[in-house]
């Protein structure tokens, strides 16, 4: 079986007094990264996992954390492991 990378991406909505907290908690799971932060609670969050079912373990994770008051699931990337550590090369973009 070959090994996968899943990258998801989360808004995170918590109770900006208990926003300290539910930052730090959410900032130990591995594989997870708080991107951004509004002074009314909202988060962007991306996680990363070797499967779909650590991403939803730490999705419920968060959910379960003092203050989140909701876990929007916003995208989800899976690819081969091995995948993501090739160079791309020879890209063209559109002018």
């Amino acid at each position: 079986m070959t090994e996968e990378l899943h990258i998801t991406s989360l808004v995170v909505h918590v109770q900006p007094r208990r926003a300290e907290g539910a930052d730090a908690a959410i900032a130990a799971l591995p594989g997870a990264h708080i991107h951004g932060s509004d002074p009314n609670g909202k988060r962007v969050v991306t996680l990363e996992a070797p499967s779909a079912s650590a991403i939803l373990d730490h999705v419920e994770a968060i959910q379960r954390i003092d203050g989140v008051i909701n876990v929007a699931m916003v995208y989800q990337h899976v690819e081969p492991l091995d995948a993501m550590n090739k160079e791309i090369t020879n890209v063209e973009y559109p002018t």
